[in-house]
C-alpha cells in the first residue's frame, strides 16, 4: 500500500487546496477527512478538471467538487477482486477504511499491476522556422534552443520518460541534422527515437501521414515548442475512460478588457462593467489520437484543428482534457525569458 497521510485534506479547504494537495502527494488523489481520519469524500485529478470546465472558481469549498460516496473497500481484500473492481469502474486508487470508516491506507493500479511502460506512441512536431524568435532561430531550430542546461525538446522528451513513454517519432525540416545528431535513436536515455523527415511545410498534423505504420493504441502528438508538467498518464487515461476518438488538450486563457464595458438596450445606457474579465479555453498543442483518426490524416498540409473539425463533423466522439499544470508556449522572446526564470522552478 501507498504513503496516504499526505493526501489527506481537511474539511473547510478550498478547490485550491485541493489541488495542492493533489499535486503534492502525487497520487492524483486528495482524501477528504475529519479529525479522526474518517474519510468524508474523495477529489481527483478528475475532478478537479472537470471543476475548470464547469467555471467553479477555485476559492470555492472543496467539498462542492467532493465525491461524497467514493468506492472503498476493506483491509485485506482479494487482490483480483481490487483489479476487478478498479478496471469494472475506471478507477485508479481506492481508499482502505477500517470498519469504523477510518482510512488506513490507498490501494493503486500502479502497485496492484506494476506496468513497466507505455505502449504509446509519442509524435512530436519540431520541423518548424521559429520565425518570430529570429535571430535565435537563425542558428537553430526553435525546439533546439536551450532552457536551463538543455534543448527543450530534450526536456520534453524526459518529461515523457518519466510518465512512462519511450516510443517516440519526431517529426522535423528545418535543420533537421541539429536535431538527429543529438538525439540519435534515442539509445542514450532509455528511449527508442525515430524520424519523419518533412519536405515541405506540412502543419500540425501532415506529418501524421508520414508515419511507417499507424499504431495500434492512442498515439500522443505534441508540439515540440511546449513547456509543460502535463500529466501524460492521465491524459492517455482520460482518453481511454471516454472512449474518444481525439482528445484535445485546452488551457484557460485570461482576457482583461482594457476599458469599461457598456451595455445597452436601443439607445438607454443599462450598464457599465469596468475592465471586465474574460476568460476562454485555448489549444495548448498536446492531443490523442485513436487509431482511426490519424488514418484519416490526408497527404500534404493539414492542421490539427482540421482534423478535429472533420471528427465533429462525422460525429466522432472528441474530447477536452483541460492542462491545470505548468504550461507554457515559447512563441516570442518574452516566452522565452519567462521559461529561463521558470525552468529551475519547475524542471529540476
Amino acid at each position: 500500500m501507498s504513503e496516504w497521510t499526505r493526501l489527506l485534506l481537511p474539511p473547510g479547504s478550498t478547490v485550491r487546496d485541493a489541488i495542492a494537495h493533489i499535486d503534492a502527494g502525487g497520487m492524483q488523489i486528495a482524501l477528504v477527512a475529519d479529525d479522526h481520519n474518517r474519510l468524508l469524500g474523495t477529489i481527483s485529478d478528475g475532478d478537479v478538471r472537470r471543476c475548470i470546465l464547469r467555471g467553479i472558481p477555485l476559492d470555492a469549498p472543496a467539498e462542492t467538487i467532493m465525491n461524497r460516496a467514493p468506492t472503498v473497500v476493506r483491509p485485506g481484500e482479494d487482490r483480483d477482486v481490487l483489479l476487478a473492481t478498479m478496471r469494472a469502474r475506471h478507477l485508479h486508487r481506492i481508499p482502505v477504511l477500517d470498519s469504523g470508516g477510518h482510512i488506513i491506507g490507498l490501494e493503486t493500479l500502479d502497485e496492484l499491476v506494476r506496468p513497466s511502460e507505455r505502449e504509446n506512441v509519442v509524435v512530436l512536431m519540431a520541423g518548424g522556422l521559429g520565425t518570430r524568435l529570429r535571430p535565435l532561430t537563425e542558428e537553430r531550430p526553435k525546439p533546439m534552443l536551450m532552457i536551463g542546461n538543455r534543448p527543450i525538446l530534450e526536456t520534453i522528451i524526459l518529461n515523457f520518460l518519466d510518465c512512462g513513454f519511450r516510443r517516440f517519432f519526431i517529426s522535423v525540416n528545418y535543420k533537421a541534422e541539429m536535431v538527429k545528431e543529438h538525439f540519435g535513436d534515442g539509445s542514450a536515455w532509455g528511449a527508442e527515437i525515430r524520424y519523419l523527415q518533412e519536405s515541405e511545410r506540412m502543419g500540425t498534423a501532415g506529418a501524421l501521414h508520414l508515419l511507417p505504420e499507424i499504431p495500434d493504441h492512442p498515439m500522443i502528438v505534441m508540439n515540440g515548442d511546449l513547456l509543460t508538467k502535463a500529466s501524460f498518464g492521465s491524459l492517455i487515461d482520460f482518453h481511454n475512460s471516454h472512449q474518444a476518438a481525439a482528445t484535445m488538450c485546452i488551457r484557460e486563457y485570461d482576457f482583461q478588457v482594457p476599458y469599461g464595458v457598456v451595455r445597452t438596450q436601443d439607445h438607454r445606457l443599462i450598464g457599465v462593467e469596468e475592465k471586465p474579465v474574460q476568460r476562454f479555453f485555448v489549444n495548448a498543442g498536446i492531443y490523442v489520437l485513436s487509431p482511426d483518426a490519424v488514418r484519416l490524416v490526408p497527404r500534404g498540409y493539414y492542421d490539427m484543428p482540421m482534423l478535429f473539425e472533420q471528427l465533429v463533423q462525422m460525429q466522432r466522439e472528441t474530447a477536452v482534457f483541460p492542462i491545470r499544470e505548468y504550461w507554457l508556449d515559447i512563441g516570442h522572446i518574452a516566452d522565452l525569458e519567462k521559461a529561463h526564470g521558470d525552468f529551475g522552478v519547475h524542471f529540476e
